[in-house]
């Protein structure tokens, strides 16, 4: 039967392929339906006449109609596309959109053909279709991974390396990362033109145009899976090879520059995320609300950590809308040293954490910013009960730390609810078991006092389960956990270690004593700016981020080659 759709299809195709139009090829190879008009005529006709028993007619067909490229035309062959095209032909006439994980297969399936050519003499041709065909596999990847019921039976689906010795099983999301990340790799590998990768007019060349694009789809499966090992690989692949990333759109500078603020948010070197974030911040269209509030959130939280708080000003961008609610609490009880606040807004048991644990930064809050807050509370003893000292008889300013320790425990207590009117009861520490906890079998009734260890047993009648024998006489320690001497004494030793106090401790009469405040202000140089402190400590690389004439470790290679897939 004739398929005259079909002959003009490959006849423009023919025509984009002498002319070298890879992105007007990608407008025409449309494979998420609904399909125009055109097109499903071409599914009608493929499916009349070259159904599946008939694959490897459709493939000569398509061979026939191409032009012939030499072999090594252009740094490889023809071979390539024409397979693409040929699974092409047969996803649109089989993909039925009513099956997502049918679907998946498939779309992995062509951008795996897709990725091949992409290496050949094809490679800047298809690039545009590969990247629509990752964005497309993303998309589709991660809503089946929200989507628990749909893949429920899904088992031995994906690949993992080594099986025999790993045995994991990694889910639709990563095995569509591993996939595109081999893409990414021959974009960022480009071997062909100048060694920069710059034209003659200084913008990148061959598949290095698509390096960022590639990256940023693979980031944003990464982070969804929570991989941030296989983004560290991306990073550090971008950072030898990429050209300078002002010389990309400020779109894909934009994503490029939130995830790896990200990466290295979640990796605790928040100097350089804050120096990323504002930089995506800084770059990200005003209209563009959405994403702009997803950048400020974690740049806001990177800058508090390190003592800088966010100006009023700020919370009245359209995008700062009810972030003042959040975080200026926070940054209120550490500027004043409010440990019973801050314990209160950081407890996992307040319902607001909710919103912090959602964006994975509250362990980071509660952990980082206890620094400033016990700075920002020997600073208000300071001002409450210290000693300025006497320049003319070279007595310097003091601080007690005995009186730093009675208003931490004050402060403790009024945080756990624990009035000067309220005795502690020790009872209140032994909880009773709930019978549905998680290790439930493996918990008993801590021995009562005085008893031998060997009468410490417990019977199948009192408790099922197992406990190690040397654990039997193991009891909670009693009361409620308060700060002591030693505990205030070593954090007022890790801030002046910190460069956060300026001094030095005398043990011996339980004292903080500020120098080189002879001449200038106790306040200002026994508690120096946390910001700034900080700051100049700090260099202003950023691991991953090329920039214009940066100098970056010569001979330095990294093979991805031999990776292990996300999740392994």
């Amino acid at each position: 039967m004739a398929t005259p759709t079909v002959d003009k299809f490959l006849g423009e195709i023919a025509r984009l392929m002498q002319q070298k139009d890879g992105t007007q090829m990608q407008d025409f190879l449309h494979y998420e339906p609904p399909w125009p008009p055109l097109y499903e005529k071409m599914v009608a006709e493929l499916r009349q006449s070259y159904p599946a028993p008939e694959q490897s007619s459709l493939e000569r067909k398509c061979l026939s109609a191409l032009p012939a490229y030499e072999e090594g035309d252009g740094g490889g062959s023809f071979t390539s596309f024409n397979s693409f095209l040929d699974k092409y032909f047969a996803f649109i006439r089989d993909v039925d959109v009513t099956q997502l994980l049918e679907t998946h297969d498939k779309l992995k399936t062509l951008l795996a053909q897709a990725s091949i050519a992409l290496s050949a003499s094809t490679g800047l041709i298809v690039l545009p279709t590969v990247i629509s065909l990752s964005r497309t596999l993303s998309k589709l990847a991660i809503g089946l991974d929200k989507r628990p019921d749909l893949v429920a039976n899904l088992t031995s689906r994906e690949a993992t390396v080594d099986a025999e010795e790993a045995g994991e099983r990694v889910t639709l999301a990563e095995g569509s990362a591993n996939l595109i990340r081999e893409a990414f790799k021959k974009c960022a590998s480009e071997r062909s033109g100048n060694a920069s990768g710059l034209d003659n007019h200084g913008k990148p060349e061959g598949r290095r145009t698509g390096i960022y694009l590639m990256a940023n789809v693979c980031l944003k499966l990464f982070f969804h899976c929570r991989k941030l090992r296989s983004a560290e690989q991306i990073f550090a692949l971008i950072y030898q090879q990429s050209p300078p990333l002002s010389l990309y759109p400020a779109a894909q500078r934009t994503t490029f520059l939130y995830y790896l603020g990200r990466y290295h948010f979640a990796n605790n070197h928040f100097y350089r995320a804050q120096l990323a974030l504002q930089a995506a911040y800084g770059q990200c269209h005003r209209q563009a609300i959405k994403q702009r509030r997803l950048i400020l959130i974690y740049l806001i939280t990177a800058n508090i950590i390190l003592g800088r708080f966010p100006k009023p000003h700020v919370y009245k961008n359209p995008e700062a809308q009810d972030l003042r609610k959040r975080f200026e609490p926070i940054c209120r009880a550490l500027a004043q040293g409010d440990i019973a606040s801050f314990r209160k807004l950081t407890d996992i048991n307040n319902p607001s954490t909710s919103w912090f644990l959602h964006r994975r930064i509250l362990l980071q809050i509660t952990t980082r910013c206890e620094v400033i807050v016990w700075r920002s509370l020997s600073r208000r003893t300071f001002l409450l009960s210290g000693n300025r000292g006497d320049a003319t008889n070279r007595k310097a300013p003091t601080l007690s730390i005995e009186d730093v320790f009675h208003l931490a425990t004050y402060l403790e207590k009024r945080a756990l609810g624990i009035g000067p009117e309220k005795s502690v009861d020790v009872s209140t520490r032994q909880k009773p078991i709930p019978a549905d906890h998680t290790n439930s079998i493996f918990i008993f009734p801590p021995a009562a006092a005085g008893t031998p260890p060997a009468q410490a047993t417990h019977t199948s009648a009192d408790h099922q389960g197992y406990i190690d024998p040397d654990l039997l006489d193991v009891v909670d320690p009693p009361g409620p956990d308060l700060p002591t001497m030693e505990t205030v004494e070593s954090m007022i030793a890790s801030l002046v270690d910190q460069d956060l106090l300026h001094g030095f401790i005398s043990h011996s009469q339980k004292r903080f004593a500020i120098t080189g405040a002879k001449n200038a202000s106790p306040l200002a140089v026994g508690f120096p700016n946390v910001w700034a402190t900080l700051k100049a400590k700090m260099d202003e690389e950023v691991p991953g981020w090329v920039k214009e004439g940066q100098k970056r470790g010569g001979g330095t290679v990294m093979h991805l080659s031999n990776a292990r897939p996300v999740g392994v």
